[in-house]
């Protein structure tokens, strides 16, 4: 049974490890997926070709307002509507806080919410309100419920996505719009496939089922929240961190 059949979907930062996986997933379940990525140029290329059409690529600067809404009208006016957006966008520039630079700490908040805020913003104006419809699904970290050394630009911005995915709810629910948030905990990716294998084995220590996450994983997560069985799912936080929390 594919879950998305017909719908339009929008994900934000396809061109890394989850967000090529969540891609895949929602075009193997019907959907037509437009995705955003900011420098992979090559990757999106390659993901438009496996994909034949089904999903295509989008250059945009998320964190630039008028850009987040060029883009949203451009995608509504082909279009006519989108269904779903996932807001995967993000970045990581760690350093302990007293060695951070002005510059670490504003590209990420930068990158990881004034993303969130444009697009969504703009989507709900422009489609998601005129159909009384709509579903949103935001990228959060177990990095935003519990913190982590070296990274308070990381959790701020992490911490921040759920409490606008809260707020996003209750306000648009009589609209018939959910919103809702994933919090990954250590997911294998090629981002953190460089780490040392004692850091990688002191994560593990901490999780309970004993091993990474994959992408798949996640990806499993967001079809289950972009889909009807998820009907009645809206303001809430799903951890995919193999019971670290």
């Amino acid at each position: 049974m594919k879950l998305l059949e017909k719908k339009i979907i929008i994900v934000t930062g396809g061109s890394g490890d989850i967000g090529k996986s969540i891609i895949k997933k929602f075009v193997k379940h019907g959907a037509m997926v437009i995705f955003t990525f900011f420098s992979s140029m090559k990757n999106a290329k390659n993901i438009e070709k496996k994909l034949q059409g089904k999903a295509i690529g989008y250059k945009v600067d998320l964190s630039n307002n008028n850009s987040s809404k060029e883009f949203i009208k451009t995608i509504v006016k082909k279009y006519e509507y989108i269904d779903i957006l996932i807001n995967n966008a993000g970045i990581v520039k760690d350093s302990f806080l007293i060695r951070m630079s002005d510059d670490n700490w504003n590209d990420v908040i930068k990158t990881n919410l004034y993303s969130i805020f444009n697009i969504t913003k703009h989507i709900i104006y422009y489609s998601m309100i005129k159909r009384k419809s709509g579903n949103i699904i935001n990228m959060s970290s177990i990095v935003g419920i519990i913190g982590n050394s070296g990274q308070s630009n990381y959790a701020a911005s992490k911490a921040g996505i759920i409490g606008f995915t809260k707020s996003i709810a209750k306000e648009f629910g009589k609209k018939n719009i959910r919103c809702n948030a994933i919090a990954p905990g250590y997911i294998y990716t090629k981002m953190n496939s460089h780490l040392k294998n004692d850091i990688k084995s002191n994560w593990i220590k901490n999780i309970p089922l004993g091993r990474p996450g994959t992408v798949e994983e996640v990806a499993n997560c967001a079809l289950f929240l972009a889909s009807n069985l998820s009907s009645y799912i809206t303001g809430s936080v799903i951890n995919v961190n193999g019971g670290m929390i």
